[in-house]
This record gives C-alpha cells, structure tokens and sequence, in this order.
C-alpha cells in the first residue's frame, strides 16, 4: 500500500468507539465457506455497551508507540522501517502492529487501544477493536473506506493474527450497533437491523463471565474442520443451527420471547455437541443455578470453552439471578443495548504560541 504524503503536522488525532456484542444464534455458520452449504443461512446478534476503542496522536519525529491501556503491553519502534523490520513473533501489542503495517501511516505517532470486555470474554472484543483500530488508522492516513470494506480489512487482518479462518458476524454489532441479523448469501454478506425495542432486551438478558479466558479460533477451527471433513454429526447440527437462527430471526422481530427461549435452549443444546470443551462445569452450573432464580435459557457466547454466558430471563426476574450468578462465582457484566456503532471523531492539533 502506498504511504501517505500528509505532513504529520497537518494530521489531527484520531478517536473511535465501538461495541462488543452477544450472539444469539447462527455462530460459526458465518465461517466462510460454511454458511455456503446452508442455504439461507442468517446469524443474529446485538450490539452492548461494552465498549472498545482507539486513539491516535500525531508526534514529531519518526517513532511509533503502540500502547494498550488495558492489558499494559507497549512497543516502541524508531520508525515504520523498524516496525516493518521486527519478527511478528515478537509483537507485544499485534493487533495494533499487524495494522498499522497495512496501513503505513507516515510520520511518528502514539498508537492506544482500550476495551472494557474481559480477556477471551467471547462478546467478540478483539473484533470490535480490531474495527475501532482499523477505522482510527484509515483516517489518520487519509484512506478512504467504506464501513464494508473496514470490516473485511478487519477480518482478514485477524485471520493473519491468530492463523485460522475468522466468522464476518462479530464485526457488523461493532460498525452499526443495534440487533442485527446477518444474512450470509452466495452473492455475499447483507446486514439487517432488527426492529426491536432496545429496552425489551436490556430487561430480558443478563450477561455473566466465567472468569476463564477461551480462544474462539481453536474451539472454531476444530468444528470447521470437523464440517469441512463431512462428519455427518456436525453437518446435521449445523444444518439444525441454521433453521434455529432463521427461526431466532423470526422470533425476536416480532417480540415472541417464548419463542426466543425455546430456540435459544435448542441452540445451546445442539452446539454443546459439536466438540469436547464448548461447555465447562462452571457454565453448567451457572446455568442451573439462573434457572432456579427466574432465568429460563441461556448459552455460552461466541464459541465457548469459557468467556461469557448469555441467559435469558423471566420478567423482572433480572437482579435475582444476577445475584445468584454472582454467589456461584460469576461475574456479572452490566451492559444495554447499545443503539450506535463505529463512533468516529477528530482533535485537531495544538499549536505552540509564538
């Protein structure tokens, strides 16, 4: 990619915001080629506020720093030459540095990234930042893209890092916010919103962590195979998982949470059977004990294995079964729907005073 002729003095910094999410159903599906043999396949989630993001500030000189304020990991590098030059084996912060290779912003910077999600939480973190970093470096270098194209930038830039196939549907919550359904066709990916109330949802759903970290690529990339080989089991839970979501999709747009219920039960009970592991006995038991309190279907987010767990509850049963998920030694995250997505701003640069 060419690199921008902008003098870093004229560049603003940059700032952008965006939002994990949880998925509801259709997860792995949206693993190219896959929703290809499922004809009609659709994924729906909902974006929550809970919150990444990057900033991006022009420096004198030619030295990047790349800086994670949440996990404290740091580089330096005395120019984009050196950045180029290291081993990416080495990268402290590769998210950033993988990024900031493809986009080749001129001139010397301070490059940081935040997120409020939980390490490995599956509320696709690392996605959304990855569009939060990858919206901040496109316009600091003057590149013009659209918020398409940023989320196939952003996928396969993380498909690089964490070398298996990543799913498009975490990073759409991240772009639009909302409840989404992503339709995955053979002419391409379509977004939907769903029109839903926000708060309906904020009402009915709780979101817990377990406290332990998962990688979604391992557990993922162990059922792709597993599809991509025929493994008549996992093609016939898949196939199932895909009229569920079709069926989510349905539900949920006309407000028929009994109907999300049943099909968000169906769902977790079909997964759990695709690999060894997408359950634990810490998310078994805080599932039995929300169903105790009020709650009445849950699932672990994203591809399990640990993170979070998503679970449904009865009408004004919220507060008991957060509770009672807290004293079985969850930790509850407090979220609501959030109703925007990639948020964008600029600060322009100081100049010293004569």
């Amino acid at each position: 990619m060419p690199r921008t002729t902008s003098p870093p003095s004229d560049r603003p910094s940059v700032i952008t915001q965006t939002p994990c999410r949880v998925d509801l159903a259709g997860g792995t599906l949206d693993l190219w080629p896959l929703y290809l043999f499922h004809p009609g396949a659709v994924t729906v989630n909902f974006a929550i506020n809970v919150l990444t993001g990057c900033r991006i500030t022009p420096q004198a000189g030619r030295a990047i720093h790349l800086k994670s304020l949440d996990t404290g990991r740091e580089e330096r590098f005395a120019s984009f030459d050196a950045l180029c030059a290291a081993k990416p084996s080495s990268f402290r912060h590769p998210l950033a540095t993988w990024l900031v290779r493809f986009f080749a912003p001129l001139g010397g910077f301070t490059l940081e990234t935040r997120s409020e999600s939980p390490a490995g939480a599956g509320i696709a973190g690392s996605s959304a930042l990855m569009i939060a970093t990858s919206a901040a470096l496109a316009r600091f270098s003057g590149r013009r893209l659209s918020r398409e194209q940023i989320r196939v930038l952003a996928q396969n830039v993380e498909a690089q890092i964490i070398s298996v196939p990543t799913g498009c549907q975490d990073y759409y919550p991240a772009l639009y916010g909302g409840v989404s359904a992503i339709h995955l066709e053979a002419d391409g990916i379509h977004r939907e919103p769903v029109p839903v109330a926000a708060e309906e949802i904020d009402a009915r759903f709780v979101l817990v962590y377990t406290g332990a970290p998962r990688q979604s690529g391992i557990n993922n990339w162990e059922v792709f195979k597993a599809h991509i080989d025929g493994q008549r089991r996992v093609v016939r839970n898949f196939e199932q998982i895909a009229q569920i979501a079709r069926g989510m999709h349905n539900a949920i747009s006309q407000s028929d949470w009994d109907g999300v219920a049943r099909l968000l039960r169906e769902e977790w009970k079909l997964r759990k059977t695709n690999a060894p592991g997408i359950s634990t006995p810490l998310i078994d038991k805080l599932i039995a004990t929300a169903l105790k309190k009020g709650g009445c279907a849950a699932k672990a987010c994203g591809a399990g294995g640990g993170g979070c767990v998503v679970l449904m509850v009865e009408p004004g049963a919220k507060q008991a079964v957060a509770n009672a998920l807290r004293t079985a030694g969850g930790r509850v995250l407090p979220f609501q729907v959030a109703r925007d997505g990639l948020i964008l701003s600029t600060v322009a640069a100081t100049r010293p005073k004569r």
